[in-house]
């Protein structure tokens, strides 16, 4: 057989069936990482109740963690393990989709929050020491630790590759052991606290859970190795799924149970408590390991009501920048809510989740549907809830005229601002609109239907 007739000879290689619980488990986890940040608001109210701090704080503690397994989990399932790794092709990739999101949202809140609070722009000594430990906002670190285990990526398929389930146990107890070490050793804090601030070592130290990959190797290395023995981790789940139900819920209540004993026996405050029965502790180690395990049973066999894929769908495919904008909405909601003199009760705190995960959402579907869009150019909100987008056409003046007076899609058309007059610049913005955000995701949706048709349409005048 020649060179060139073995490439059509060749088997085609078959595409895996796609698995609806990868994407339902990451909006899960994007609910949790909310939970968590809006638990932190609710925390500054001195008389908060301890039960919806253990919801918001302790039960969504498995957030982080399983956003890793399930990154694991997609990368290997869809990875020949035995075929050796387009290294140069892997990173390309991942700089598209993680590093510079990583960078732009880095210089957004940098920018933002420097004029919102009046602290400026860092300089770029401190700029670097920002980006590299992922402090630019409280939820970017996730990134830098992503961004290592992508950098790692060969490592991890050698483990991978020779892991069996003798090996996971072990790791599994050595990830406990450093982690243990690393947050609850009293000589290693002591030692780590006691740095001058000035040495070089003491950030390194100090921002451990900010960029350290190694306390996350476990969930990671387990989330590679389950897709990998895809075929045998399904039967596992359906022959063992009361099992797995009833580890999960013992973890949780055990995880509970210490957050409950540090705040009532020990004495310790709710923020303290929280610090302390983190998904590092040992009993979060396993609650991370049975949520991890349970959310994929569950999402795998559907034991759940058929009318929540739609609502599971749409959280999962919007989670990723919903994870990225949500501390923007937090910062305003806060605001308003302070200036308007009310305190962050119970209820409130209810209230406000529900608020920031909707308008989280709603930017997600709006960017996206916008992006879905030829021709469309936007860039992310930046001081308020709307969006200034670029359109495919000649003038927004006169296509918003059109719009209203000539277009219609089964007796509806949409209503923009055009940007020309927001700009002090002549020409400037000239085929530019403003869009506001809606509270109603299926008008949003709708509209974004119409501007898609009405594009065609005038520019096929």
């Amino acid at each position: 057989m020649s060179e060139q007739e073995s490439p059509a000879a060749a088997p085609a290689k078959k595409r895996k069936p796609r698995l609806p619980a990868i994407e339902y488990i990451r909006g899960i986890a994007m609910m949790g990482v909310i939970a968590i940040h809006v638990g932190s608001q609710y925390l500054m109210n001195q008389t908060a109740n301890v039960h919806l701090i253990a919801l918001l704080e302790v039960a969504s503690r498995f957030s982080v963690p399983i956003f890793f397994f399930i990154s694991a989990f997609g990368l290997f399932y869809n990875l020949d393990i035995h075929e050796p790794l387009d290294y140069r092709a892997f990173m390309k990739k991942r700089f598209r989709t993680v590093l510079i999101p990583y960078l732009v949202w880095s210089a957004f809140y940098l920018l933002h929050d420097g004029l919102f609070y009046g602290v400026g722009f860092p300089d770029p000594l401190h700029l670097i020491s920002i980006l590299f430990f992922g402090t630019a906002k409280y939820q970017l670190y996730f990134l830098v630790i992503l961004i290592w285990f992508y950098l790692l990526m060969p490592l991890w398929i050698a483990i991978v590759r020779r892991a069996g389930k003798i090996s996971l146990i072990l790791l599994f107890v050595a990830q406990l052991g450093f982690d243990y070490w690393s947050s609850f050793s009293v000589a290693f804090n002591t030692f780590v606290y006691a740095l001058p601030d000035h040495s070089l070592l003491k950030p390194f130290l100090m921002y451990r859970l900010n960029y350290w990959v190694v306390h996350y190797v476990f969930i990671f290395v387990l989330g590679g190795y389950l897709a990998v023995h895809i075929q045998e981790f399904q039967r596992f789940m359906k022959e063992n799924r009361r099992a797995i139900t009833v580890f999960f819920w013992a973890s949780l209540v055990w995880l509970l149970a210490y957050y409950y004993q540090l705040i009532f026996e020990t004495g310790y405050t709710p923020l303290e408590a929280i610090n302390t029965a983190h998904q590092l502790s040992p009993a979060g180690l396993f609650y991370t390991l049975a949520s991890s395990v349970f959310f994929f049973t569950i999402f795998t066999y559907q034991k759940y009501p058929g009318w929540l894929n739609p609502i599971l769908h749409q959280l999962g495919r919007h989670s990723y920048f919903a994870y990225l904008v949500h501390p923007f909405f937090i910062t305003y909601a806060a605001t308003l809510l302070q200036k308007s003199g009310h305190l962050m009760t119970a209820p409130v705190a209810i209230a406000f989740y529900f608020v920031i995960l909707g308008l989280s959402m709603l930017a997600a579907a709006l960017c996206r549907k916008l992006g879905e869009i030829p021709g469309v150019v936007f860039d992310v909100p930046g001081g308020a809830f709307y969006v200034m987008a670029a359109l495919p056409v000649d003038d927004a003046d006169k296509f918003q005229q059109w719009l209203l007076e000539e277009f219609s899609d089964n007796g509806e058309t949409v209503m923009m601002a055009p940007g020309g007059s927001m700009y002090a610049t002549p020409g400037k913005g000239k085929n530019e609109v403003r869009m506001a955000y809606v509270l109603e995701s299926d008008k949003l949706e709708r509209a974004m239907e119409i501007l898609k048709k009405a594009i065609e349409a005038y520019n096929a005048r």
